[in-house]
């Protein structure tokens, strides 16, 4: 099997600017540069219920939008780890059952552009019907089918700017945060179900919604506050989940500009909260919290 991880044409490209301040409207242009680390440092603000706060560090796991192409035609995006691309592409392609053996895998190629990781995947020809007519399967359903450049440069769309509400109060945030448990019947009965919660800027808890997953929990509770017509009226949204991405995003769609997660983020759901002018804590716990920092 030949294996690269290629550069490419470095005229064709503009310089990147630092993940935080970057845009997403640019169109996406191959650049050479190296794969990023699958993890980097970002400071946060940490605060305590007494309202002390102090700057500490931590790591923050990178996600990153992966255009795979199967002889040369665009199959999937998705949001990975940018590590280990050549064993995902493997295991993609076995689990699809695109290949039956490793050795039906050809040549692998990796391509890191500012806006992703492009991985061209080749399959030995008996393969190659077989993923033909998967492709015609998938491509109703999303973009698959263009190149694996074009699929990247729809990954990640412009997101509307949601207006300011001021500060929030720490004390808000810790009442929702006590107040949580007893607003998840579901998960009580359970333990298996993530919640999704409108609350008022005093931190009293307005509405929940439940679902085994944390994208369908945030649906919920967007659809019933819009079936209700209830406005976020300077509240936040808590979730029992981590930060990823596609909530930033859900969030930002609904207007919502204050964004409280259990868990901690992803360093493109903080790149896109700061794009949209999204206020974001993390790490909600009964002892502290973690507020971004996007100045």
């Amino acid at each position: 099997m030949r294996v690269s991880n290629q550069r490419v044409d470095p005229r064709l490209v503009q310089p990147q600017a630092h993940p935080f301040a970057r845009s997403t409207t640019a169109a996406l242009c191959p650049t050479a540069m190296d794969s990023p680390a699958p993890s980097i440092a970002i400071a946060f603000r940490s605060i305590s219920p007494d309202g002390s706060a102090r700057v500490v560090e931590r790591g923050v796991a990178v996600e990153r939008p992966l255009a795979i192409e199967f002889n040369g035609i665009g199959y999937a995006v998705m949001m990975a780890t940018p590590a280990d691309l050549q064993d995902f592409a493997t295991g993609f392609a076995l689990s699809e059952r695109l290949i039956e053996a490793t050795g039906d895998l050809v040549d692998f190629e990796s391509i890191a552009t500012p806006h992703g990781d492009l991985l061209r995947v080749t399959l030995s020809a008996p393969c190659v019907p077989l993923m033909h007519q998967r492709v015609r399967h998938r491509v109703s359903e999303s973009s698959c089918g263009m190149c694996g450049i074009e699929n990247l440069d729809q990954a990640l769309r412009p997101l509307p700017q949601v207006p300011r509400a001021g500060a929030l109060e720490p004390d808000a945030v810790f009442r929702a945060l006590g107040a949580l448990r007893d607003h998840q019947p579901l998960n009580r009965a359970t333990g298996a179900v993530h919640a999704a919660a409108l609350c008022d800027v005093d931190g009293g808890i307005r509405l929940v919604r439940e679902d085994v997953g944390r994208h369908n929990a945030f649906d919920k509770l967007i659809g019933a506050m819009a079936r209700a017509g209830l406005g976020w009226d300077g509240g936040f949204a808590l979730l029992s989940s981590r930060c990823s991405y596609e909530l930033v995003e859900k969030a930002a769609l609904a207007g919502c500009s204050r964004l409280v997660t259990i868990s901690a983020p992803t360093d493109l759901a903080l790149a896109r909260a700061a794009d949209a002018g999204i206020d974001l804590i993390v790490l909600a716990r009964s002892d502290a919290v973690l507020a971004a920092i996007t100045e």
